[in-house]
């Protein structure tokens, strides 16, 4: 790491971006095994403020690690490494005003923490999309599972390598729940936090 780095201050703040969009500036990350919904929910909830006039902006896993992340792999360091990454994208997103919405497996609850405490618990919203191990499966979307099950992946989150779920997400949904249903909730959920502070 370099030791002259001097960081600039610039004359509009994050204040005045997000008085200047209408509206407060937040991370809303989803969570949640592969297969989940959770790129799904964050599609939706996006198109529900972006229809309501937010600024906002899509973080996805997959999308990600094809350009910032490409240099990454799936293991328990590259994975931390990913999150870290999208933390630091995320917290750029939100000094910019924005509603930044990420979607990750994000398996590690320190590495969710760190997201937290690195852009303000204040700005921080998890959803948990608590979908089974057996419903991701049975989906298996990419054909990841499958792969996984053959010895053809490794680090596969919920068969070869852990996910910790988390204990007190800020809202949680399930593929009981539907998609509608569940952006909804969402939306009714963080709506508040999403008001500019008087």
């Amino acid at each position: 790491m370099s030791e002259n780095i001097t960081p600039h201050t610039f004359k509009i703040t994050r204040k005045e971006r997000r008085e200047a969009n209408g509206h407060n500036s937040l991370l809303i990350f989803f969570t949640g095994l592969s297969g989940s919904g959770k790129s799904t929910l964050a599609n939706g909830l996006e198109q529900r403020l972006f229809e309501d006039g937010y600024k906002t902006y899509v973080l996805d896993g997959d999308n990600v690690r094809t350009g910032l992340n490409k240099n990454l792999g799936f293991s328990p360091e590259d994975r931390s490494e990913n999150i870290r990454r999208i933390g630091e994208l995320a917290k750029l997103f939100i000094d910019s005003g924005t509603v930044v919405l990420a979607a990750f497996v994000a398996p590690y609850a320190s590495d969710r923490q760190a997201i937290r405490e690195l852009v303000g618990s204040e700005n921080y919203i998890e959803v948990f999309v608590n979908t089974s191990l057996a419903v991701c499966e049975e989906r298996d979307v990419k054909g990841l599972y499958a792969m996984a099950r053959k010895g053809e992946i490794k680090n596969m989150t919920g068969v070869s390598a852990p996910y910790e779920a988390p204990e007190n997400p800020d809202v949680e949904v399930s593929h009981k729940m539907g998609i509608e249903d569940s952006v909804t909730y969402i939306y009714t959920r963080i709506k508040n936090q999403l008001r500019l502070k008087q």
